[in-house]
């Protein structure tokens, strides 16, 4: 099933296909000058016999007119299988397009995208694939407020990728400050590297974010600091039921494990912990 981690690039692309372009930018590679990107098939089954789904396809445009074609592949973890897929999809792909067509591998870690660089031979003389690769030492670190502003896709992947790390702290901070300065759906792509960021970093920028927010008053920072707070307030209370339920001997099936601690409403909480205390059985909290 398809992870946050794996999804979050997909997703960005999907807001914004241009993105792509931007990554083969990174990578070193030069795309031809287009005016618009698009979205394209990522099913490539009407195309071939065999079931091969890509991640993401993005077809840019000049004149209303493909000019170049990209195959986006999110991989995470080494995977012989892509040997063979990936010239499928590039051919494919450029056959239904009919226009040049490029593969570009997103990994985010360095072994991955060592593995991923490999060249594939394809056995006829000098027909050799060798995968465009972005990992994260080719994704910047942006420190830049303005830059993020401009390029929020990519301040919001280099937060994910670099904000794992304590050094990566000032790029978490610089999305986070071009969010009360850009554009409203910044808040989004905020809220979407935070999802992927380790509770440590979480924390930390939440330290700091409660000084900001004292001096600054802004309305987000403000925001985000409640809606922390909440978060681990609510955290607590459900703990606090399965420790009750724990040490009675209530068994808790998985169902109703996720239904405790995926609630966020303290009131409902706090009256599942009052019930924990004289409930015969799980289901009892819920009555």
């Amino acid at each position: 099933m398809p992870t946050l981690q794996h999804e979050f690039l997909i997703e960005l692309v999907r807001r914004r296909p241009s993105l792509a372009a931007i990554l083969l930018e990174q990578a070193g590679v030069s795309v031809s000058p287009f005016e618009d990107a698009r979205l394209g098939s990522c099913d490539f089954n009407e195309w071939a016999p065999t079931e091969y789904r890509a991640d993401s396809v993005v077809v840019l445009t000049n004149e209303n007119k493909p000019v170049s074609a990209i195959v986006l592949e999110v991989q995470r973890t080494p995977d012989e299988r892509k040997q063979w897929s990936w010239p499928v999809y590039l051919a494919t792909l450029r056959s239904h397009v009919k226009c040049p067509a490029l593969l570009l591998v997103f990994c985010e870690d360095t072994k991955t995208a060592q593995w991923c660089a490999k060249a594939i031979d394809m056995g006829h003389p000098g027909f050799v694939l060798y995968p465009i690769v972005v990992g994260p030492d080719g994704i910047p670190m942006i420190t830049d407020i303005c830059q993020a502003i401009e390029q929020p896709e990519l301040a919001t992947i280099s937060a994910i990728l670099h904000g794992r790390n304590e050094s990566g702290l000032k790029v978490v901070l610089t999305l986070l400050y071009a969010v009360t300065h850009g554009p409203k759906e910044l808040k989004d792509y905020a809220e979407l590297a935070f999802a992927c960021l380790p509770q440590s970093m979480i924390t930390k920028v939440r330290e700091v974010v409660m000084t900001m927010a004292a001096e600054s008053r802004s309305e987000f920072f403000l925001e985000w600091v409640a809606e922390g707070e909440a978060k681990g307030k609510a955290e607590g209370e459900a703990e606090s039921i399965l420790l009750v339920l724990e040490a009675r001997g209530i068994p808790v099936p998985d169902e109703t494990r996720k239904r405790i601690t995926e609630c966020t409403d303290l009131d409902v909480l706090r009256s599942w912990v009052r019930k924990a205390a004289t409930a015969g059985n799980a289901d009892d909290l819920f009555v």
